[in-house]
């Protein structure tokens, strides 16, 4: 029974992780009434308060919208939030203190206007929050870092174009269970793949060279090895019958993970503090 408690809390854990900020359903109704809502301009939160967390206590980390106005981050690094900020793998930034990759902090903030923020929103809320509370000053530099490539395997993609509305938000959830993770994909673009894949599962950055675009529904089960979500996720026993993510990439959906070498925009932090006081 222990077990399996475990492994629903990390289900929950990694279904908000790897969704990074995906609404939850809302009654047509309610879709309705935020349709009617005029749309703020979503340039930073109204209010937020950062508190310091205990890294030892290895608390559930996600980003999620709660309602229509309330943005709860849970137990992230400096790092990981610049890195979900700016859409990096964690690996693309460097610079800074020490503490920006150890110390952990939760953030529990209030959006603007009645109308729920869309992800790039929300990301360019918590850029704002970055710069003034926690004193964020960067520049870019193209490195050569070893990447993953996502591309279309030989014999064709194996994606089905999605049947929602394009501008309906993408849905990825990753969600744990004893022996493997499974990927309902609904409403996303070859986009949204690399940018979870680099930024919740894999241990470099990833570059789409697949050249698909549009939106697809798809589906994928893999066994996870050690190199996935930090290492923070358990490891699939030898006799998984779940394939290991690359070949599972290549069979489920058409598409192959190629291991090189690439340029990729990265972040060198310049200055970063310790958050003001709430």
């Amino acid at each position: 029974m222990f077990q399996k408690m475990v492994f629903l809390a990390l289900a929950s854990v990694y279904a908000s992780c790897a969704l990074a900020q995906q609404p939850a359903p809302q009654s047509q109704l309610a879709q309705q009434s935020q349709l009617a809502q005029p749309r703020p301009a979503f340039k930073q939160f109204e209010v937020a308060t950062i508190k310091p967390v205990d890294p030892g206590l290895k608390a559930p980390r996600f980003i999620v919208m709660q309602g229509v106005n309330r943005f709860v981050e849970k137990d992230y690094t400096v790092k990981l939030l610049i890195a979900a900020a700016y859409d990096l793998n964690p690996k693309a930034i460097s610079g800074g203190p020490e503490w920006m990759d150890s110390d952990h902090y939760d953030i529990l903030a209030k959006t603007p206007g009645e109308v729920r923020p869309s992800h790039d929103e929300q990301m360019e809320m918590l850029r704002s929050l970055l710069t003034d509370r926690f004193g964020l000053a960067f520049h870019r530099e193209p490195r050569v870092f070893s990447i993953y490539e996502l591309t279309v395997a030989k014999d064709g993609p194996k994606l089905k174009k999605s049947a929602e509305a394009p501008d309906s938000p993408p849905g990825l959830i990753s969600v744990v269970y004893p022996q493997h993770i499974t990927l309902p994909a609904r409403n996303a673009t070859m986009g949204d793949f690399v940018s979870l894949l680099q930024r919740a599962v894999l241990d470099r950055p990833v570059v789409d060279k697949t050249g698909l675009a549009g939106r697809f529904d798809f589906d994928l089960t893999w066994a996870p090895d050690e190199t996935q979500f930090g290492g923070e996720v358990p490891v699939a026993p030898s006799d998984a019958q779940a394939p290991p993510l690359f070949r599972a990439v290549q069979d489920q959906l058409g598409l192959k993970l190629i291991a090189t070498k690439g340029p990729v925009e990265a972040i060198v932090v310049d200055k970063v503090e310790r958050p003001t006081a709430n």
